[in-house]
């Protein structure tokens, strides 16, 4: 067991039913260090109590057979657009690229996420190839890389040098204030793409080439027919869908400590429609291996495990907060040392 280091925030909230929900209580000032905590993440744990008290949430577990055929008309219609985009005038094509072709290329990026977890078909090898064709739009193959970083996100949530979900030390001093916490917002997927490849980098497999091919021939295609405003129009569109926009407030709102002792968040609003539920977050890391279409379905059948949990009502709102709230910034996030340097070491070849 690794040293933790010192925290002057208060201990984590407990995982059993609480009778109240809790204010909305943010640091009194400023965060100079991530809340470091000692205890195990969550999740496993009120994984265990709902399966206890219910076990027929058992039939909730697998995919959804509706996934392949949402991805499949997100893939088209993007497709679609990108080739017709050297038709189109420039506000019509600057409209489209951020209100359709950023929110589509982030619904992409949560299908791929879904698929992470093998819910869009039975078979791995099923979900291996929807989620390399989910990737096409988006314009930067990741699907396969993202699939190796997000499980052990789930396993060792808030881990230091594992989850890299996390921001580093160096985000920590840099986005502290009201511009340059703006600036993350704008570039935040350079980071998420980027933090991996510095905090724990992984040797790629055949699978990642396969998917480098795939997508490079898919962007090639597209500059062919296209034209450079049809792939520019797919390139851009994933960078404004993950930066300034409402779907891309999940991005923050999801594990960054606006209660103190709280470190996931849901959210219940209409933008799950087109983020394959990916708000539900505290029933979706309760139980990664059930499909998003069946997330409301846990809470539901476990409403006490739920209800009294901080939530967020808005993720424009989060966005927003997250800007102009000195008292949240990069360091507002768990952190944890549960794990021995040799077994990180060991994780990069995984």
């Amino acid at each position: 067991m690794c040293k933790v280091e010192k925290s002057n925030l208060p201990p984590m909230a407990p995982v059993e039913p609480q009778a109240t929900k809790p204010k909305f209580v943010l640091a009194h000032e400023p965060q100079s260090d991530f809340h470091w905590t000692p205890t195990d993440e969550p999740h496993a744990t009120r994984r265990k109590l709902i399966m206890a008290k219910y076990p027929e949430v058992k039939k909730l577990f697998g995919h959804c057979w509706k996934t392949k055929y949402v991805i499949a008309a997100t893939v088209a219609l993007q497709t679609y657009l990108a080739l017709n985009a050297q038709y189109m005038s420039w506000p019509v094509y600057i409209f489209i690229m951020y209100c359709i072709g950023g929110t589509a290329n982030h619904a992409m990026m949560m299908g791929m996420h879904e698929i992470s977890h093998n819910l869009g078909f039975k078979k791995p090898l099923h979900n291996k190839l929807l989620g390399i064709f989910a990737n096409l739009p988006i314009g930067v193959p990741s699907s396969i890389s993202f699939k190796r970083y997000h499980l052990e996100h789930h396993r060792y949530q808030g881990e230091d040098g594992v989850d890299v979900d996390l921001p580093t030390e160096l985000e920590g001093k840099i986005f502290t204030n009201k511009l340059t916490k703006f600036i993350f917002l704008i570039f935040q997927l350079f980071f998420y793409g980027g933090r991996p490849l510095i905090v724990n980098p992984k040797v790629p497999g055949i699978w990642e080439f396969f998917n480098l091919v795939v997508c490079l021939s898919y962007n090639y295609a597209i500059y062919v027919y296209g034209g450079l405003s049809g792939l520019m129009y797919l390139l851009i569109g994933t960078l404004l869908g993950c930066g300034i926009h409402p779907v891309a407030g999940h991005f923050i709102a999801e594990h960054y400590e606006f209660v103190l002792g709280y470190e996931t968040y849901s959210y219940y609003g209409i933008l799950n429609r087109v983020t394959f539920n990916v708000g539900l977050h505290n029933e979706h890391h309760d139980f990664p291996f059930v499909a998003g279409s069946r997330l409301h379905e846990v809470r539901a059948l476990a409403p006490e495990f739920y209800e009294n949990l901080p939530s967020h009502k808005s993720w424009v709102k989060v966005l927003v907060d997250y800007v102009m709230d000195d008292n949240i910034n990069a360091y507002s996030r768990v952190k944890r040392h549960n794990l021995t340097d040799d077994v990180k070491e060991k994780m990069k070849s995984d």
